[in-house]
């Protein structure tokens, strides 16, 4: 029997007489075309099931460029050396988790020269796309292919963002041997898992700061990519591969007015709230969220509990903390870490700091972190460009006025600051609206931290 690949999917073509292969698991029938189909990425392990059950394979997808060659060598720090033997060791695949700044590009950087297999990097962002090119041609004399931002050329490696991958999978996935996916957290929950799925690769890994954790995400990511193999904290790096970091929170009032408006506002939002989980003891924030849409008193909440988020991004005690550190810091590179596009804006007006949003057009943002790299411009200001992907290692102060993606949102935005530099310490101010779900929320985005921080009123 043949295994072809067609369009991200393997089809059983040339089945031996009497053979069902419905029982080997991820395949199904497909009655569209009078044969047996299943997902591409599990192209090998059908293949290895059939030889075990001694079905004869005259054919079967295989990486169809070939290996790149012309590798310079270069070096691993030890714990990079670790987790590319633990990836090795679990068969070539898996998550390797390490905290941004600690040098997760090398370690794919390794595992690409090593395993001399065609390889796609999925990367998210346009920003990651042009470092890992960068990235490459510093250890690589070939030239990586590359799909997003305008451009289709294929190489023997090739970096794609999430989105052109899930558009263009089914003619890349059976191109490659090794599949490698930058801030892999991204995968998991049903968004575009499909560009996983859709290619044969074998050996794959995934790199994260932030993994999902334990639950219905997690499994799936193990099965799209593998298990975690390898993890250190920011605790286990901190000082050595990674600057030290000093953590400071600001505890801060609402004035009067904006107490009472928040206070009422929560009120709105809680009875909504409750009157869900009356009905759904089980149901978790999204379920509330569809099911407040559709009466007059859960859209109430939901309105109620956005305006109050506002009142607690940025109320004037905020305000006047921001404008004291910025005058107390104004001497170091700081980035400024805001909730929404509007607030960067407003501290941008107040305090004539460059803003970092969607707006900015990728040259003008190229000349921006030029500037901070080289001390022409001391500060800047971001809601969600700056978590994740743009490499700024020279901001040595964060200043977390407000956020509103959580954990993962938190562990990002600190860690553009822990890139090492000679005698660099890191120091992050977070402020916090006492008697506001900010207190709760600080106290799960630090847990995730493996070392005491220091706490100031």
């Amino acid at each position: 029997m043949r295994l072809v690949f067609d369009r991200g999917t393997l089809l059983l073509a040339d089945l031996p007489a009497g053979f069902q292969p419905g029982a080997i698991s991820g395949v199904l029938w497909d009655a569209r075309v009078g044969a047996f189909r299943a997902p591409a990425r599990l192209a090998y392990a059908i293949a290895s099931e059939l030889r075990r059950r001694g079905v004869p394979i005259e054919a079967q997808p295989c990486p169809s460029l070939a290996p790149p060659a012309g590798f310079r060598p270069f070096e691993l720090r030890p714990y990079q050396e670790a987790a590319l033997a633990a990836w090795r060791q679990a068969g070539r695949r898996g998550q390797v988790v390490l905290p941004t700044g600690s040098g997760k590009t090398r370690i794919a950087l390794g595992a690409i020269a090593s395993t001399q297999t065609a390889c796609l990097c999925l990367v998210p962002t346009r920003v990651l796309l042009e470092q890992w090119t960068a990235a490459l041609g510093a250890i690589w004399d070939g030239r990586p292919g590359q799909f997003g931002d305008g451009l289709r050329v294929l190489g023997p490696i090739t970096v794609a963002t999430f989105a052109s991958a899930y558009r263009h999978m089914p003619r890349l996935g059976d191109k490659f041997g090794l599949l490698v996916v930058d801030e892999a957290h991204h995968f998991g929950h049903g968004t575009r898992d499909e560009a996983l799925e859709m290619s044969i690769a074998p050996l794959r890994l995934g790199l994260t700061a932030t993994p999902p954790a334990p639950g219905p995400a997690a499994k799936r990511l193990g099965a799209l990519i593998g298990p975690v193999v390898f993890e250190r904290t920011i605790g286990d790096l901190a000082g050595r591969y990674l600057a030290p970091l000093e953590r400071i929170t600001w505890w801060l009032a609402l004035d009067p007015d904006e107490r009472r408006e928040h206070d009422a506002l929560w009120e709105v939002y809680r009875q909504a709230r409750r009157a869900f989980e009356g009905n759904h003891l089980a149901g978790n924030w999204e379920d509330f969220l569809r099911e407040a849409a559709r009466t007059d008193e859960g859209r109430r909440g939901i309105a109620a509990w956005r305006r109050a988020r506002q009142i607690l991004a940025f109320p004037r005690r905020k305000r006047e903390a921001l404008a004291l550190l910025l005058g107390r810091h104004r001497a170091q590179r700081t980035l400024v870490f805001v909730a929404d596009n509007e607030t960067a804006y407003r501290v941008a007006r107040e305090h004539l700091i460059m803003p970092l949003t969607c707006d900015i057009g990728r040259g003008e943002r190229q000349q921006v972190l030029a500037r901070f790299q080289a001390g022409a411009l001391r500060a800047l200001v971001s809601a969600q460009v700056l978590n994740e992907g743009l490499d700024v290692p020279d901001a040595e102060v964060g200043i977390v006025v407000a956020g509103r993606l959580g954990e993962r949102e938190h562990l990002q935005r600190v860690g553009r600051l822990l890139r090492p530099g000679e005698g660099k310490r890191a120091l992050v101010y977070e402020l916090v609206v006492e008697r506001s779900s900010e207190v709760r929320q600080s106290e799960r985005r630090w847990e995730s931290f493996a070392f005491r921080a220091r706490s100031a009123a």
